[in-house]
């Protein structure tokens, strides 16, 4: 069956419900909001009896979850099942349970399974595959970057508001990384200013908090992609929480060695699909990674390398300098 973004899935609601949904991804907005979809538009048609599960622990009865299921033909009434899955891992009893489940759908009764971002290895479970097969696969996947601005162009025009170019930026660098603040401070501007309002940079500066989450994996588009200027963000952020960048020069140092490892594939006449596997280069990373080979020769690589060696020492007191600095500039001048 077909596969959506969360964003498109209001469309899907209004033809009769499928017997099944599953909703994962990173996003937990837009997954809380899929599932108060499609609980709105169960209740529209009619299937009013509502059951949740909550598998949180390996003690969960699976086995009474599908009996329980399975049950719902006895009565009149039409129902939803939900299957909440907070860390995504089933396990073996719950590996066999939803095998099972997608394969033997109870009647009269719409399944939806939530869960969070999933894993390569997951979604080619056998399980997974099964509930892809015979469902509806809603995808929350992240909102950033480049994507950021028109999400919050089309949120404030549910709003009836508009909003000058400046200001969208400004707008998507304080909620980066944090679409459930972004939203909170979208609503927040439809409470401030009326419909057919042109939303100025005062208007958000004035607003709008500074609540952009920063994630250490962000890193890695911006300085690969070329983004100075959101890479110079994103690295304000994570040192004003204080840290040391233990991480950050882990995640770097594993980026840098994928790059060297591709150059010499693309320089040997192997495609980057070819490696890709191989190099773990899923989703838009493949992108970001095949620019930085052309960009960057391998002997820079290999002297970023050998830089976030040095870091790594100052970070644990063995070497002069002060670690942020160093890794600052490094990723910096990696970006350009």
């Amino acid at each position: 069956m077909p596969a959506v973004a969360a964003a498109g899935l209001a469309e899907e609601l209004h033809a009769p419900l499928r017997p099944l949904y599953v909703i994962h991804g990173e996003e937990e907005l837009l997954r809380l909001e899929a599932v108060d979809a499609l609980r709105a538009a169960a209740g529209m048609q009619g299937y009013l009896n509502r059951e949740t599960y909550i598998a949180d622990s390996v003690s969960f009865d699976w086995q009474a979850m599908l009996a329980d299921a399975g049950s719902a033909g006895l009565f009149s009434d039409l129902k939803l099942l939900e299957i909440h899955i907070p860390n995504g891992k089933p396990g073996k009893n719950g590996a066999d349970a939803l095998f099972e489940l997608a394969n033997r759908l109870p009647p009269d009764t719409v399944t939806v399974l939530v869960l969070p971002k999933l894993d390569k290895t997951q979604t080619q479970s056998k399980w997974f595959s099964a509930m892809a097969k015979n469902g509806v696969v809603v995808e929350a996947a992240a909102v950033g970057g480049a994507a950021l601005i028109p999400w919050i162009r089309g949120r404030l025009q549910r709003h009836g508001l508009d909003i000058e170019q400046d200001a969208a930026v400004l707008l998507a660098e304080r909620v980066e990384g944090n679409l459930l603040a972004a939203k909170q401070e979208i609503d927040k501007l439809a409470l401030l200013h009326p419909r057919g309002h042109l939303l100025t940079v005062a208007d958000t500066e004035q607003a709008v908090a500074n609540v952009a989450k920063f994630d250490v994996f962000q890193l890695t588009e911006a300085w690969m992609g070329g983004d100075a200027q959101r890479l110079s963000r994103l690295l304000d952020g994570l040192q004003a929480e204080g840290s040391d960048p233990v991480l950050q020069v882990w995640v770097l140092a594993e980026d840098i060695r994928t790059l060297i490892r591709l150059s010499a594939a693309l320089k040997q006449g192997k495609s980057i699909q070819s490696v890709r596997n191989e190099l773990r280069l899923w989703g838009n990373k493949q992108a970001y990674a095949q620019k930085a080979a052309v960009r960057l020769r391998p002997a820079k690589l290999m002297e970023a390398l050998q830089q976030c060696a040095v870091i790594d020492r100052q970070i644990k007191g063995a070497a002069a300098g002060d670690a942020w600095s160093s890794f600052r500039q490094l990723v910096l001048e990696l970006a350009v």
